[in-house]
């Protein structure tokens, strides 16, 4: 079997440094490009097409198409608008024009009220505008589509309000690779505990954010884990959290109580096995816990244990999951859990989540 080799692409922020110096060429020389280089900070040269640069009353306004590559990124195809304007003074400021949000709340990279324009692309517009020994700009980003699609990101979590981010590390986009999407998640943490929280609730998904907001825990300290359980457990510990409770489907955190971090089912799926065991030690028949074997799903093999009264079981597996959980980062935090089924049924809990649950 051949190999296909991803393709890269370029950053939302490589995309505005691109429109500023395509603007910044048209300012100087009145020429108009259809494309420009620049050199990520990883030093690696881009040549980005551009494809508008316009007069406007107040500036210079260049739009660039962005390019993810393979890169699954919601904002391929997306128009990124930069205006420029030449201001007094030695430095540049940055607004955040339609579709680019503001910092609302402490922990990011960025102080509250700022446009969310990342370092990275920040340091990158500095390195264009050196390039033409100009030291007073207001470059203002814009991306029309951005209102909605933050919508689809973990912008309203973080507290980026109005828009997307503008990002990127280097300037180049390669296609997601695991280790930058839990990367991804990590700021949730920061933000939580900036607003003054040192006991979260980890969430896989959407079922275990609805039942904790249902049951009264504090929506900035809800944090979306995704399948990376016990990558999120390590991230926590470097920032002195102090308690975790899990609240999600019994699917998943099953399998984190049978010890399993990584809960894709493409890298482990014992949620049946799990069941059964738990099931069969409380005294299932074993006729019945080969019918837990032979379930399609745990929300089938649900209905196996409530047939015989077993709802006990889910008390054990919880506290099991909590006690891999703390297990996982060495006791230096406190666990509990919640499992939950896809209507949104609380199944069971241990005695530490009991605290939060009524």
């Amino acid at each position: 079997m051949s190999k296909k080799f991803l393709l890269s692409g370029y950053t939302t922020g490589a995309c505005a440094a691109a429109g500023v110096k395509a603007a910044l060429i048209f300012m100087t020389t009145g020429k108009i490009v259809d494309s420009v280089e620049i050199v990520a900070l990883n030093r690696t040269p881009l040549k980005i097409p551009v494809a508008h640069v316009e007069k406007i009353s107040d500036g210079i306004r260049a739009e660039v198409v962005k390019f993810s590559g393979d890169d699954p990124d919601i904002t391929n195809g997306v128009s990124i608008f930069t205006t420029v304007r030449k201001i007094f003074g030695n430095e540049i400021i940055f607004r955040a024009g339609v579709g680019v949000g503001k910092i609302t709340k402490p922990g990011l990279q960025l102080r509250v009220g700022e446009p969310a324009i990342n370092p990275g692309p920040r340091k990158l517009i500095q390195n264009v505008a050196e390039e033409f020994n100009i030291d007073g700009l207001e470059v203002e980003i814009s991306i029309p589509e951005g209102v909605e699609l933050a919508k689809k990101t973990l912008n309203p979590i973080l507290g980026v309000e109005g828009g997307l981010s503008i990002i990127g590390s280097t300037g180049v986009l390669r296609p997601m690779s695991e280790d930058a999407f839990k990367n991804s998640l990590v700021p949730q943490i920061d933000v939580a505990k900036a607003a003054g929280f040192d006991e979260l609730i980890f969430v896989p998904g959407k079922i275990g954010e609805t039942i904790a907001k249902k049951i009264g825990l504090p929506e900035g300290a809800i944090i979306q884990t995704s399948n990376f359980i016990g990558f999120m457990l390590e991230a926590a510990v470097d920032r002195q959290i102090k308690k975790i409770i899990l609240c999600g489907h019994l699917g998943k955190l099953a399998k984190v109580a049978a010890g399993v971090f990584h809960t894709h089912n493409r890298v482990a799926d014992g949620r049946l096995e799990t069941l059964a065991a738990y099931s069969a030690a409380e005294g299932l028949p074993a006729v019945e816990v080969q019918k837990i074997l032979d379930a399609n799903t745990t929300e089938d093999a649900a209905q196996i244990i409530s047939a015989n009264h077993l709802e006990r079981v889910y008390k054990k597996i919880a506290a099991r999951a909590s006690l891999r959980a703390e297990r996982y980062v060495f006791g230096k935090l406190k666990v509990g859990t919640v499992l939950v089924d896809y209507a949104g049924n609380i199944l069971g809990f241990d005695n530490i989540a009991g605290e939060f649950v009524v």
